[in-house]
C-alpha cells in the first residue's frame, strides 16, 4: 500500500433503523432549493446505545468461554465451516503471541452475548483474519489490538463477503476493520482507533459492492499520522482505495482527526447519501483521482476547521474545502450507475469553505508528481504507454491524466457564519481551478491548458444553489477570487438560477 499526498491531486435492508432523517432540502421546479433547517442530531448514535446480542446461546451454537485464554481461536480452528459461535459475557483473550488471531472458516458466524468483549491486551495485532469468505460478526466489542499502520484489526486480510453488524471496534491501533468485496458494514461503532475506522483496500486488485450503512464513525486517527508522517495521506474516518461500487448511507461521521470520508485513487460508482458528517478536523469528503459518484442529501457541518485554519494561518492561498474533488470526475466509458459526479440537495453549514474542484496539471500517469505511486487512470491499462512521444497525441493525451470533469453541483444550501467558524478570510470559498503546468520536463500538459480545461471545457457546473453568508469564488487559478456577480457573468457563467444573501442571518 502506497502513501498518498492529499494536496495532489447496494440495496437498503428494511431492518436498518439507523438511517438519518432527511434534510428537508428538496429541489424546487422553478429555482434554487429553499433553505431549511438541517437536523440537529444524527439518529445513528450507535456508540451510545449499542444493540445487545443474544443472552443465551442460539440452538446449535458453539459456546466460547472467556475464562479459557485462546478458546475462540482454538474452537474456530477445530470446528467445521458454517459454525455459529456464541461468546459468553466477559473479556475474551487470545494467547500472548502477537500474531495470534481468530481465523474463521467460510460461513462462520460470531455472536456476542451482552458484555462480550474480545480484547487484544495491547499485544495481539489482529482479531479476525484469513481469506475465507462470508463470515458474520455481530454484537461484539473488539478492542485493544495493535495493528500496524495501514493494516486492520477485523477482516485483516480483506476477505470477501463479510458482514459486520452491531459491533463496537474501539481503541485499537491501525484501522478498526478492513474491507473486502461484497462486504456489509452496518450499525457499528467504529471509535477512537489509531488510524482509520475503516480501510477499504484489497491488495492486488479492486474490491466491489461495498455497503457502509448506519454506522457511527468517530474519533479515529488517535495516533495523528499526518503529524508523524507529514504528507502521508493516511488518516481519517474512512479511506477507500480502488473500490468499484459503494453505497455509503445513513452514517454519522464525526470528530475524526483528519477527513471524514476519503476516496483515494481509482474508486468508481459511489453513492454517498443521507449521512451526517460533522466536526472532522479535515474535509468532510475528499474524492481523489476517482470517478462517477452521486453525493446527495447529506448534512455537512463544522468540518475542516482545524486543517483549513492551519493552512490559512500559514499563508497558503489554496482554497482548502470541506468537499474536495481532486482529479475526479464523471467518465461515461467506465461503467457505473451514473456517468458524472452529481452533488445535490446537501446542506453545508458553517464549514471551512465549501466545494473545491481541483486538477493538478503535473499529476498524470508516470509523472513524478503523481503521488498515487505506480497507478494510472482506469482508461489506460498499461501505464508504460504514457510516455513521450505517444502521450502528446490522441488518445493518450486525454486518457493519461485524471480529469475533474462532468461535475454537476445543484440544489444545495451553503451557509456560513464567520462568527461561528471564527474566521474573517479564506473560510468561505467555492473554487474550480488548476495550477500552471511545469513538471516534469517531458510533460505534455504545461502552461494553462489544464486550468483552461477545468474552468471552461470540462462541463463543471454550479446551478440552482442557495448561498447564505460572505461567500467568494475562485476560478481558473488561486489568484482569481470573484464576487457572486463575477462568478455568474462571462466567461465563467456559474450558478445560474442560484441566490446569494451575503449575511447568513440577514
Amino acid at each position: 500500500m502506497v502513501n498518498r499526498k492529499r494536496h495532489g491531486g447496494l440495496a437498503t435492508a428494511a431492518w436498518v433503523l439507523l438511517l438519518l432523517a432527511a434534510t428537508g432540502c428538496e429541489s424546487a421546479p422553478d429555482g434554487p432549493v429553499e433553505p431549511t433547517a438541517s437536523p440537529t442530531t444524527s439518529v445513528a448514535r450507535v456508540c451510545a446505545k449499542p444493540a445487545a446480542g443474544p443472552a443465551k446461546a442460539p440452538a446449535g451454537a458453539v459456546t466460547v468461554d472467556p475464562s479459557v485464554v485462546g478458546d475462540l481461536a482454538a474452537k474456530s480452528k477445530s470446528s467445521p465451516p458454517n459454525t455459529t459461535f456464541w461468546l459468553r459475557p466477559g473479556k475474551h483473550k487470545l494467547t500472548s503471541d502477537r500474531y495470534a488471531q481468530v481465523v474463521p472458516k467460510e460461513g462462520n458466524r460470531y455472536l456476542g452475548a451482552p458484555g462480550a468483549v474480545l480484547d487484544g491486551g495491547k499485544t495481539n495485532q489482529y482479531a479476525f483474519g484469513g481469506t475465507n469468505p462470508n463470515v458474520t460478526i455481530r454484537y461484539l466489542t473488539v478492542q485493544g489490538f495493535v495493528a500496524p499502520q495501514n493494516e486492520g484489526v477485523v477482516n485483516h486480510d480483506s476477505a470477501d463477503g463479510w458482514v459486520i453488524e452491531h459491533t463496537t471496534i474501539q481503541n485499537n491501533s491501525g484501522a478498526a476493520l478492513m474491507a473486502g468485496g461484497r462486504q456489509q458494514v452496518r450499525a457499528n461503532c467504529l471509535r477512537d482507533n489509531g488510524q482509520y475506522g475503516l480501510n477499504a483496500y484489497q491488495a492486488g486488485g479492486t474490491l466491489s459492492d461495498l455497503v457502509v450503512e448506519g454506522n457511527e464513525i468517530v474519533g479515529n486517527n488517535t495516533d495523528d499520522w499526518e503529524r508523524r508522517q507529514p504528507g502521508c495521506g493516511c488518516t481519517g474516518g474512512v479511506k477507500f482505495w480502488a473500490v468499484d461500487g459503494a453505497d455509503i448511507r445513513g452514517n454519522w461521521v464525526h470528530d475524526n482527526r483528519g477527513p471524514g470520508l476519503w476516496a483515494d485513487t481509482n474508486n468508481n460508482d459511489f453513492r454517498i447519501e443521507d449521512n451526517v458528517i460533522e466536526a472532522n478536523d479535515g474535509a468532510a469528503l475528499t474524492y481523489e483521482t476517482s470517478y462517477n459518484a452521486v453525493i446527495r442529501k447529506n448534512t455537512i457541518r463544522r468540518n475542516n476547521w482545524v486543517e483549513g485554519r492551519r493552512k490559512a494561518d500559514a499563508g497558503d492561498t489554496f482554497p482548502f474545502a470541506t468537499v474536495y474533488l481532486s482529479e475526479s470526475g464523471g467518465e461515461p466509458r467506465i461503467p457505473a450507475r451514473t456517468d458524472k459526479i452529481e452533488i445535490y440537495q446537501n446542506v453545508l453549514e458553517d464549514n471551512w469553505s465549501g466545494i473545491t474542484l481541483w486538477e493538478n496539471a503535473d499529476r498524470f500517469c508516470n509523472s513524478p508528481a503523481n503521488t498515487s505511486s505506480g497507478d494510472c487512470t482506469l482508461l489506460v491499462k498499461r501505464r508504460d504507454r504514457c510516455v513521450q512521444p505517444a502521450i502528446a497525441g490522441a488518445p493518450l493525451h486525454a486518457d493519461c491524466r485524471w480529469k475533474t470533469q462532468r461535475v454537476d453541483i445543484h440544489d444545495n444550501r451553503f451557509t456560513l457564519d464567520p462568527s461561528v467558524v471564527g474566521c474573517t478570510v479564506k473560510c468561505g470559498r467555492m473554487a474550480v481551478l488548476a495550477n500552471y503546468g511545469t513538471y516534469p520536463d517531458w510533460s505534455p500538459y504545461k502552461g494553462e491548458q489544464v486550468a483552461d480545461a477545468i474552468t471552461h471545457k470540462q462541463q463543471n457546473r454550479w446551478r440552482g444553489n442557495v448561498y447564505l453568508g460572505p461567500w467568494s469564488f475562485v476560478a481558473h487559478d488561486p489568484s482569481r477570487e470573484l464576487d457572486f456577480g463575477q462568478w455568474q457573468a462571462s466567461p465563467y457563467r456559474q450558478d445560474a438560477g442560484s441566490t446569494f444573501q451575503p449575511r447568513a442571518g440577514g
